[in-house]
């Protein structure tokens, strides 16, 4: 009686390592078999490298168009805050022509140019340029759409991604995540046993 009572108070460590020995191998065929094996009449592969070409097409998706549209582009770069952001740039580079370049290209003009007449169209530019910033970005963003499939080209790459790096990057991200899907499995097996243990005293 004594040795089956030893027996019988182990039974929360027991479950606790059954319960962590399932999470853990569920874990591990996620990634595991990486190509297709038969066993006892079953294909079995693991559900990354399985899936792996739906998972990138359902990943080109949100990023094609949930978080990174054009459209979402388009409206950042056309900000007029962000437009006068650059202006500074361009007005320097308007002013080295008005004040350099051009003399250099054209002597006889740059004579009758002085620096009122150079902050006078330097202003006028500058205020052309603001109004066409953002037609030119609103164009090339259009053009970009055209030219530029993001869906097709997060599906390709991840599509592209050998077993091995996929399971890399997955683990460098989740490592923590499967450790305590473990830790909880194997906290609940414990529980589990203690519970039954707790019952079969109180049905004696």
């Amino acid at each position: 009686m004594t040795k089956l009572a030893w027996w019988f108070y182990t039974i929360p460590f027991i479950s606790a390592f059954i319960h962590w020995l399932t999470i853990w191998m569920a874990l591990k065929l996620l990634f595991h078999p990486r190509q297709p094996k038969k066993i006892l009449g079953f294909t079995l592969q693991g559900v990354f490298p399985k899936k792996q070409r739906q998972i990138a097409e359902s990943l080109g998706k949100i990023v094609g168009q949930e978080l990174l549209s054009f459209g979402d582009i388009e409206q950042t770069i056309t900000n007029p805050d962000n437009v006068r952001k650059i202006l500074p740039l361009a007005e320097e580079h308007i002013d080295n022509f008005l004040r350099n370049k051009l003399k250099e290209s054209m002597p006889m003009i740059a004579m009758f140019i002085g620096d009122k007449t150079i902050s006078q169209l330097k202003a006028v530019f500058m205020q052309e340029l603001e109004e066409l910033f953002p037609v030119i970005m609103k164009n090339y963003v259009a053009n970009l759409r055209n030219d530029l499939d993001l869906e097709r080209i997060v599906v390709d790459k991840i599509a592209g991604f050998s077993n091995d790096r996929l399971e890399a990057m997955l683990n460098q991200f989740l490592t923590k995540e499967f450790r305590f899907v473990e830790v909880i499995g194997a906290a609940l097996g414990f529980l589990i046993g203690l519970l039954q243990i707790m019952l079969t005293l109180l049905m004696k």
